[in-house]
């Protein structure tokens, strides 16, 4: 800014287009804007419509700067140049009625070089409680130079002034006088500051005429805990079609006068037809049939012998019972009878075996509940999937009750507080032992049938029927999930977390066998935003591991999404093809250490038994080699992954004589974990030296080609520079000229994947831009952080001009609300385009359809936030 004549910051104009026009205008003049809420002392104008009670003005007029009307900027642009200050300079009045300009007398006695500022010689002692007025009022008076002490000076300096908020009742301190904050005022304005009605004592940032303005930011972590609170506990699933439903056919009591004997009778008969004729034609009078007659009408429908039309009046019948006496109303007596009737007619086991049974036999023709006779009956199939969606149905109606509570019939029954524990859904799925479990034997078993369904569906695309199985599977998993969620949200947010966790890391391991591309489309039909974004992330980390490399389990912010996974990308895209990476073994070995979980370790996403931790992690041995030298000189791979995993492993950590691990694992052949090492983010020092000795001298003088090869398609050809021993290069290390060739070759390799040019498995990476699609979308629904900086004022924004990450980390106690600030952070940083260049370039040139609308999204979101940022 050395040399502009023009520094500007404007103050109290909220019109998001005449602001732009402002800052536009300045730009054009060739001047510079400072934004944000806070005083900058470099500044030379400030453009304010009125006087104001805001830092920015009284700060300005302490020092002694230009204090002018937005018709300064408009006409300067008219005329094409700066145009001279006096007659926009700010006065008392807007209409200029008023000769009183409160800036002028300090500014003419600053230029006139009669004082530096309005507070000169001013050494005060400022005793205010709350600690960021404190920082505003210090602000100000160093504006004016003055000299600031937050306690008693030390000798010789002596206090001038006190001045204390809340006002003391001792008229001097320290031997010097004490004033009210309101002083500044009075001295720099005279008796005018009556005139001006300029406050410094009211505490609510947002009254109007307050003197913060809108620039008080002390409420800012209860906003943002409320804020975030309200976000995670509203509801995350409607059902449409049970709102202000009323049944005009449903009699509170069933009728009684139908011939129930008949129907009996037709039953005892085979007449089965005929028999649920005549029940689907009663129900419109209320009639409510008995569970027996719908269990033998089942049974029929199981054998094989039932009609299409047949079978299409049994689903209607099925549905018209759910309306017309729902088990959320008087939910023992109906509960009862649904619970009757949803079971296997010949096992009679419950509802949940008959519904892994009807499930089970939808995905691969299996019927585990019981022995089906041979041939099996062609319907079965219809049958049974029908059956699924009624269940699902069902259970939707029942958390509609539970957590929406305006269906109409609740409120003619007088019966509207519905407990969770009464419902089938809940029954079906959690024992009382297991009610602070949402990872139940049931949602296992489910989640286990979902990705088996998933893999007949990609065996056998051609049939549509399951395609829909899986849909209706993703339903029911969303259903349970936000039933659970919701019900034990209110008590235990942490409870709530670690469940969606750890429901999502068992969902990625079971669905790894699947595609890539599978995976990705399971993750973006989940009707759940909450648990889709869970999914999403699980599955993207698990196949980040798949193919050798971690991206960090720790919880999830908008900064590790920009930082961490759209650098993964590109890393995915250069992946070898194959369902597995060689690193990984058939034991599952650990990736990771979970701090959360006390330090356990985390296989694949999942907690170990804490003696799998490894022993002697923190001891040196008398050469200083720690437990990472010692595995790497093993080949303790799986000792090494899980020492890297843990958080603050110094991945180039030395001995006494200074070899890093990286070095003992090039010195003893160590390839897989060379490869481990390699992986890591941050990636070691490959080029380090120790007397003249590189890894890549370790690896050739021992001859142990491969992890040459390893070192130099990673960090390219600046290995192969003369930094030996007495300047010897690393190829003349090697005497084969075929061997020379070969390490060339790799060199080449690694400068061109350096360059990040290259896409070798466009499957892989479809399916990840995929996941991140449905990780930024949905990170940002359930955050609400674009509405939240959509919000009039746009506060949050302002906050953190005046709020540093240091400050947040070590005064704030709410963790939702750090966060939620810290997303916004990243967000305006990702406004400035800082994070893009985190995109690997052959994944910003790769034309796939979804990877070029992930570029898509994070350009508009770029866009939308800078209009934000024009707007302030």
């Amino acid at each position: 800014m050395d040399g502009c004549t023009h520094i500007i910051q404007i103050s109290g104009i909220k019109d998001r287009e005449t602001k732009t026009v402002l800052v536009k205008g300045i730009l054009r003049l060739g001047g510079k804007y400072i934004s944000g809420s806070v005083y900058q002392s470099a500044i030379t104008h400030l453009i304010i419509p009125q006087v104001l009670s805001s830092e920015k003005f009284l700060a300005s007029c302490a020092a002694g700067k230009w204090v002018v009307k937005p018709e300064y900027v408009l006409d300067s642009i008219k005329n094409g140049l700066w145009l001279p200050e006096e007659h926009y300079e700010i006065s008392l009045c807007k209409d200029g009625s008023s000769d009183f300009y409160p800036s002028r007398k300090w500014r003419e006695l600053v230029a006139d070089g009669g004082i530096r500022g309005a507070f000169q010689d001013w050494h005060v002692l400022l005793m205010v409680q709350d600690p960021n007025r404190c920082s505003m009022f210090k602000r100000l008076l160093n504006a004016g130079c003055a000299k600031v002490y937050d306690s008693s000076p030390p000798p010789p300096a002596s206090i001038t002034h006190v001045l204390a908020k809340p006002e003391l009742k001792d008229s001097s301190v320290c031997g010097s006088p004490c004033y009210p904050v309101s002083y500044i005022v009075q001295y720099l304005f005279g008796s005018k500051c009556l005139d001006m009605s300029i406050s410094l004592l009211h505490d609510d940032g947002q009254a109007e005429g307050n003197f913060l303005d809108d620039d008080d930011y002390s409420d800012v972590e209860s906003v943002l805990k409320d804020f975030s609170i309200k976000q995670e506990g509203r509801p995350r699933l409607c059902f449409l079609e049970f709102l202000g439903y009323r049944d005009p056919y449903r009699s509170k009591s069933q009728i009684t006068d139908v011939d129930l004997r008949n129907i009996g009778i037709m039953i005892e008969c085979g007449l089965f037809k005929e028999a649920l004729d005549s029940i689907r034609s009663e129900m419109f009078s209320g009639f409510w049939p008995p569970a027996p007659y719908m269990v033998s009408l089942l049974e029929f429908a199981m054998q094989g012998n039932a009609s299409l039309v047949f079978l299409n009046n049994f689903n209607h019948v099925m549905h018209r019972l759910l309306i017309s006496n729902p088990p959320w109303i008087a939910p023992n007596a109906r509960k009862k009878y649904f619970s009757k009737v949803l079971q296997c007619p010949q096992c009679k086991g419950g509802l949940w075996p008959f519904l892994e049974s009807v499930i089970s036999y939808c995905v691969s023709g299996v019927f585990t509940c019981h022995q089906l006779p041979e041939p099996t009956a062609p319907t079965l199939f219809d049958v049974l999937s029908d059956l699924l969606g009624f269940v699902l149905k069902l259970f939707q109606a029942e958390f509609h009750a539970v957590f929406t509570g305006d269906l109409l019939q609740l409120a003619d029954s007088g019966d509207c507080n519905i407990p969770a524990s009464s419902t089938l859904l809940y029954g079906t799925f959690w024992t009382v032992w297991e009610r602070s479990t949402l990872l139940s034997r049931e949602v296992k078993r489910l989640i286990q049938l979902l990705s088996l369904a998933a893999a007949e569906d990609m065996a056998e695309s051609s049939k549509k029927q399951r395609k829909h199985v899986v849909y209706t599977l993703l339903d029911l998993l969303s259903v349970l999930v936000e039933f659970w969620c919701q019900q034990h949200f209110k008590l235990n947010q942490k409870l709530v977390a670690k469940g969606l966790k750890d429901l999502a890391e068992f969902f990625a391991q079971s669905s790894q066998k699947l595609s890539d591309t599978v995976q990705a489309e399971l993750v973006v039909q989940v009707p759940s935003s909450r648990l889709k974004l869970e999914l999403g992330d699980a599955v993207f980390r698990n196949m980040c591991f798949m193919k050798g490399f971690t991206v960090g389990d720790d919880a999830l912010t908008l900064k590790k999404v920009v930082t961490s996974y759209l650098p993964a990308l590109g890393r995915l895209a250069q992946s070898p093809h194959g369902a597995h990476h060689r690193m990984r073994h058939t034991s599952h070995s650990c990736t990771s250490l979970d701090p959360s979980c006390g330090g356990q370790a985390v296989m694949n996403g999942s907690t170990q038994r804490k003696g799998h931790i490894p022993r002697g992690l923190n001891k040196v041995n008398a050469a200083g080699e720690t437990l990472l030298h010692r595995a790497c000189k093993r080949n303790q791979v799986e000792t090494v992954l899980q020492i890297l995993a843990l958080p603050g492993t110094d991945v180039n950590i030395k001995d006494h004589m200074g070899w890093s691990p990286l070095h003992e694992a090039c010195n003893h052949g160590s390839t897989e974990c060379v490869e481990a090492l390699l992986r890591h983010r941050p990636i070691p020092v490959i080029n380090s030296l120790v007397d003249g000795v590189s890894p890549l001298h370790d690896a050739l003088l021992n001859g142990h080609m491969d992890i040459a090869k390893m070192l130099l398609e990673t960090a390219g050809s600046c290995l192969l520079q003369p930094t030996g021993s007495g300047g010897i290069a690393a190829l003349d290390l090697v005497s084969s000229v075929d061997q020379r060739s070969q390490l060339l070759h790799c060199a080449q390799t690694g400068d061109w994947n350096l360059r990040g040019n290259t896409v070798s498995n466009k499957t892989l990476l479809e399916a990840g831009s995929t996941l991140l699609m449905q990780i930024i979308l949905n990170y940002l629904q359930e955050t609400g952080l674009l509405t939240h900086l959509q919000s009039p004022g746009n506060r949050l924004i302002k906050a953190l001009g005046r709020l540093s990450p240091q400050e947040t980390a070590l005064q704030w106690t709410e963790p939702r609300a750090v966060r939620l600030l810290e997303d916004a952070r990243t967000m305006l940083e990702v406004g400035r385009g800082k994070y893009l260049d985190q995109v690997a370039q052959a994944v910003k040139d790769f034309r796939g359809d979804n990877t070029v609308f992930l570029l898509e999204l994070l350009e508009n979101l770029k866009s939308e936030v800078e209009s934000l940022q024009d707007g302030l």
